[in-house]
């Protein structure tokens, strides 16, 4: 019998991925990573959306015990805190210094749930890891799943390929409602648990208020970048991401206002008005520190330059050290600091940081 350790992380797909490991026939190992310290900074206390004032990992970990005691399976549990701090949250803060909008999700993936992770389920005797994630692997490749909805090989596309030959991904071929409908079924405590949403170790809680622990606050002003007139106060570039819309707080401006670049030197937003404003889109980018997932170098393909986005048709430039060049028509608030995923159909080629944007 072949042994899977899987990642359990007190939500409803992993849980449901146990399950189908079990059915499947495999002796399955449960092991939860406590990647953060949610004492730090603490301001959950006192949520009425929480049971009993626990903070949320903790009540992650009472979830995903409950669910491998009820499915018969043990549970490990171990503590990447400090490994988290150095790998993910270390870089997203310096991305957010250079005013750039990091993607931490895709950083964790690479260097704990596909690597310490990895490593660790090896040491528990796992032939095979696996992890809730709507991903395939076919021939193995990481493709999307059959679920487009909720595909998340975008997240996945900076892990290296070599992982991928003992990777199990049990929802690939399920849609949402029907891993609901089995949670329900077997009576799992995680059946109608909300989706987490946001970036992990921030959770529920206010961004503005959790960076102000570790990042400096410097005002500034938001200017219109065609009449160069001040239309406000800015409460810290890093706190604004190309493209966006809401919480500008300009008052009584009648068009749709988009952010459309950062002056980190004078401490300037620009902004733009109307949805379809030239400053939004761009036509081409290099993307540095790309990882190839196959051995293709196709020069046509598609691509993403954020998660949930329609793939966009492009024209590849394969150039030094890891780096591409991207060209494609028009697309919108293309975002340095975020990730660009290739794919060639349903396979994904791998992904890169976004470097430079050209418009």
């Amino acid at each position: 019998m072949k042994t899977v350790v899987i990642g359990m992380s007190g939500g409803v797909d992993s849980s449901v991925a146990a399950i189908l490991l079990k059915k499947q026939g495999y002796n399955v190992i449960g092991l939860f990573m406590r990647n953060w310290d949610s004492t730090i900074n603490n301001d959950y206390l006192g949520n009425p959306d929480l049971n009993n004032d626990i903070c949320p990992q903790e009540k992650d970990y009472n979830d995903a015990l409950a669910v491998c005691e009820k499915i018969g399976i043990p549970l490990h549990r171990v503590d990447y805190v400090k490994e988290y701090w150095d790998n993910v949250f270390t870089y997203f803060l310096d991305e957010l210094q250079k005013g750039r909008t990091p993607n931490p999700d895709v950083m964790c993936n690479k260097y704990i749930k596909f690597d310490l992770f990895y490593r660790k389920a090896k040491e528990l005797g796992a032939d095979y890891i696996a992890t809730g994630h709507y991903a395939k692997i076919v021939d193995g490749k990481l493709c999307k799943a059959s679920d487009k909805n909720k595909d998340q090989s975008y997240f996945l596309a900076y892990v290296s390929k070599e992982v991928f030959k003992d990777v199990i991904f049990p929802l690939q071929e399920i849609e949402k409602p029907e891993v609901r409908k089995i949670a329900e079924e077997n009576g799992l405590v995680t059946a109608t648990k909300k989706d987490s949403t946001g970036i992990c170790f921030i959770g529920e809680r206010n961004f503005t208020k959790f960076l102000k622990n570790y990042l400096p606050n410097q005002s500034g002003n938001i200017v219109d970048i065609e009449t160069k007139e001040i239309l406000g106060k800015h409460t810290g570039l890093m706190y604004y991401t190309i493209g966006q819309r809401k919480g500008l707080n300009l008052g009584g401006a009648n068009d749709k206002i988009f952010v459309v670049e950062k002056d980190l030197t004078n401490n300037i937003l620009y902004v733009a008005s109307g949805n379809e404003n030239k400053y939004l889109f761009s036509n081409s980018a290099v993307i540095k520190d790309f990882n190839y997932l196959t051995d293709d170098r196709p020069t046509n393909c598609s691509c993403k330059f954020r998660y949930r986005q329609q793939d966009i048709a492009c024209q590849v430039e394969y150039l030094d050290n890891n780096q591409i060049k991207v060209n494609y028509d028009n697309a919108k608030a293309v975002t340095p600091g975020q990730f660009c995923v290739l794919y060639d159909g349903d396979i994904c080629l791998g992904g890169g940081i976004i470097d430079k944007v050209y418009k």
